[in-house]
């Protein structure tokens, strides 16, 4: 396996953790929680059948932060607290202080984890500090655990994924920086080699994208400087999430002992390309057949016949999920409330363990020896092409009866602008927020005591509309503009409308990391899907029955749906994303017919589902775009639809962005320092949109000076006629104090602003 998931079993990590920052839990304690976990975790994955599990992959955060870490690339202003506590230090990285901001934060690859984005420059110097990984390969080998792994973040990709330091030379480019890294991978290499390690993996995820010459130059080098070094261990570079493509004849020829390569999804094509190479003759191939991003169950048979395949084509072939297990849930076993027929379709992380398992016998000692679970598996998959829970004939026919009509507005945003400026009578650089706020402790208490029965839904619905309330009344003495209702009733954005749509299944402790100690219940698309009722109606009418400012509906866009849930594979994504848009439709033409004024619908993940690889963006953009047309193309003119999108490289999805339709946009921009508006200036997007000022991902509240200078710098990108303000992000994860201070000083922050219009009355 290339890793495990972190938390445990009842998030114990991420409760470890928080408790460290607020000083319930010492340093001690702290990593003794995450040494049980590591230790856990190689237990479950000796007792599958593993015959190598990985050390090194398990994070107090993030495996990227890891890295800089490793290879004391800590910035600048960090350097001070990492020197006087390291593990203070390390949190200060990722999170900020009051004082120094945090590592930027981004999507990794095209799934829902966000790594910490390390900052190099020119005057970087790279130091070997491979403590953590040679600490915790010493204890597994101290347990006893059989032919441990390290698994490191290779240098190509670290530094592909590096941005410039502040006040680097606006041509540097990260990766010139490979020469001063590479002599401390080799030290680095050679500590694991005299730790005992006998293999170490380098992921280089980062290859599976298209890269240029210059590019590949630099990791043929970069293997040939490792392979060369004479103190190391043997070496697996690994890919995945896509075919490695014209990477791929360069790595084969590395002179490392092996590589590890995803033969699933679009990364099937791996398998003909390995051929076209030569294969890997006298070289060890890990082959990553068992999906380790989705949950459904491995088809063995085809897995077997890939792998029979492989055999030929390396002169090693071992059996592998095609990625780390990091993106998945723990336990299938744990989900006492699905139906039993249902969970027989899904695999966690410790199923997929054991399905490899099965997988390692039946290429060692032929298929007869996993004969009766090829039969169990068979069955399991027959039994679930033909559940019922799959097809729906009404939801079928709907989507086929769909024109290109339904998905456009009719009426052209020049048009639309006006009305709604009649409208909602905004002031310039109008204030709002991204949707949700903190949830209290009454609030998670009375939605835990409701789900365990000791309290009815009455009394809850009483908290729910209290929270609202109080919600409603800090955003109007805080002087926004466009309010929110505060989604008091909702424990995720996903999860609330997947538990109200058909097709979805939810689960109780399907936990997955989306960053630090941020962890989510991913539902599971099963079948086809409809709205049976409505589902947000009720708490935002109410909502606007306590103000006379507007009151933004809020729902989640279809292609978020699908990416931030485990869709399913027995259909193109397209299909499943009309499918999700058209109940969605419903719900926004039902809010509209209730006096809802302004619709949110937002698509965080529109770039992180993008193909990694250019060849297929244009058409997952057509399918992705065409449904959020679809969900808000019933609304009037003067319905102002907005949508928000945060933590990715926009640059790379601006015509998409133009091509959604929607009046306003919100955007993060806080950590990249309005990065975003500019490249909205450079594109010429002819719409409105908020880059937002307050970084909601970090626990410092920014003064109504700072705030203020970046909307400065959204000016000068933007007219003030089509520029919002608001934070990056929804307000859930932070406290209130946090959050009424930071918003006050965002309004204060667009008064101030305001005064400096050309036309201002003050």
């Amino acid at each position: 396996m290339h890793g495990y998931p972190r938390q445990g079993p009842d998030r114990e990590l991420k409760k470890a953790v928080e408790g460290y920052w607020r000083g319930r839990v010492d340093a001690e304690s702290l990593l003794a929680t995450a040494a049980r976990l590591r230790r856990a975790n190689w237990r479950q994955m000796a007792e599958a059948g593993l015959h190598e599990v990985p050390t090194g992959d398990f994070s107090l955060y993030d495996h990227m932060l890891d890295t800089t870490v490793m290879v004391g690339a800590v910035p600048e202003r960090h350097r001070a607290a990492v020197a006087a506590d390291p593990l203070d230090g390390y949190f200060a990285m990722a999170r900020g202080t009051r004082e120094t901001a945090p590592l930027e934060m981004t999507k990794w690859f095209d799934t829902n984890y966000h790594y910490l984005v390390p900052e190099v420059g020119e005057e970087t110097v790279f130091r070997a500090d491979p403590g953590k990984q040679t600490a915790e390969l010493a204890e597994a080998l101290a347990l006893g655990v059989a032919a441990p792994r390290p698994v490191l973040v290779g240098p190509v990709t670290y530094l592909l994924l590096a941005k410039p330091a502040p006040g680097s030379a606006p041509d540097f480019e990260p990766l010139s920086l490979l020469g001063r890294l590479l002599p401390v991978y080799a030290e680095i290499l050679a500590r694991l080699r005299a730790a005992g390690a006998d293999w170490v993996q380098l992921d280089e995820p980062a290859l599976v994208q298209d890269r240029t010459p210059a590019e590949l130059a630099a990791t043929a080098r970069a293997y040939r400087y490792l392979g060369e070094s004479a103190d190391r261990p043997r070496l697996l570079v690994a890919s995945y999430f896509d075919r490695l493509g014209e990477a791929l004849p360069v790595l084969a020829k590395a002179p490392v002992e092996g590589l590890a390569l995803d033969f699933t999804g679009p990364a099937a094509a791996n398998l003909d390309e390995l051929a076209a190479v030569g294969g890997l003759p006298g070289k060890r191939l890990v082959a990553g057949v068992i999906d380790g991003r989705n949950v459904w169950i491995d088809d063995h048979e085809r897995s077997m016949t890939t792998l029979g395949t492989l055999l030929g084509l390396a002169g090693r072939v071992d059996v592998a999920a095609s990625c780390s297990l990091l993106h998945v849930p723990l336990d299938v076993g744990a989900e006492r409330d699905l139906d039993p027929q249902v969970a027989r379709w899904l695999a966690f992380a410790r199923q997929k363990a054991q399905e490899a398992g099965t997988l390692a016998r039946g290429l060692s000692e032929g298929t007869g020896a996993i004969r009766a679970r090829l039969a169990a598996n068979r069955a399991h998959l027959a039994s679930r092409t033909a559940s019922p829970l799959t097809r729906d004939a009404a939801v079928r026919a709907r989507a086929a009866a769909v024109t290109e009509a339904d998905g456009r507005r009719g009426v052209p945003y020049s048009r639309r602008t006006a009305a709604q400026r009649t409208r909602l009578g905004l002031p310039p650089l109008p204030t709002t927020t991204v949707g949700s706020f903190p949830q209290t402790r009454a609030l998670r208490e009375a939605r835990a005591a409701l789900r365990a029965g000791r309290t009815g839904v009455a009394e809850y619905e009483q908290r729910v509309a209290a929270e609202i309330g109080e919600v409603i009344a800090f955003q109007e003495e805080a002087g926004l503009d466009v309010l929110v209702h505060g989604e008091a009733e909702r424990d995720d954005m996903v999860r609330y409308f997947a538990e109200q749509l058909t097709g979805f299944l939810t689960t109780r402790h399907g936990w997955v990391q989306s960053y630090g100690t941020r962890y989510v219940r991913p539902p599971i698309l099963a079948g086809d899907v409809a709205r049976p009722e409505p589902m947000t109606v009720r708490w935002t009418r109410y909502a606007q029955s306590l103000t006379s400012r507007p009151v933004k509906g809020m729902l989640t866009g279809p292609v978020t749906m699908l990416a931030w849930s485990f869709v399913r594979d027995d259909q193109p994504r397209s299909v499943t994303a009309r499918q999700v848009a058209l109940a969605l439709r419903d719900e926004v033409c039902e809010l509209e017919a209730a006096g809802t004024p302004v619709i949110q619908v937002d698509e965080p993940a529109l770039r992180e589902t993008l193909p990694l690889r250019a060849a297929g963006r244009r058409a997952h953009l057509a399918w992705a775009t065409e449904a959020f047309r679809l969900a808000t193309g019933g609304v009037r003119a003067d319905t102002q639809i907005h949508t928000h999108m945060c933590y990715a490289e926009f640059g790379d999805i601006i015509e998409a962005i133009d091509a959604l339709d929607a009046d306003v946009i919100s955007l993060e921009a806080a950590r990249s320092r309005m990065q975003v508006a500019d490249e909205l200036r450079s594109y010429g997007y002819p719409r409105e949109a908020g880059p937002g000022v307050y970084d909601i991902h970090s626990p410092r509240v920014p003064d109504a000076r700072e705030l203020a200078a970046l909307l400065r710098k959204g000016l000068a990108a933007l007219p003030a006629d089509r520029l919002w303000v608001n934070p990056d992000c929804g307000l859930k994860t932070r406290e209130w104090p946090q959050v009424r201070a930071a918003l006050r000083n965002m309004v204060a922050a667009a008064h101030t602003v305001r005064t400096e219009l050309p036309g201002s009355p003050d």
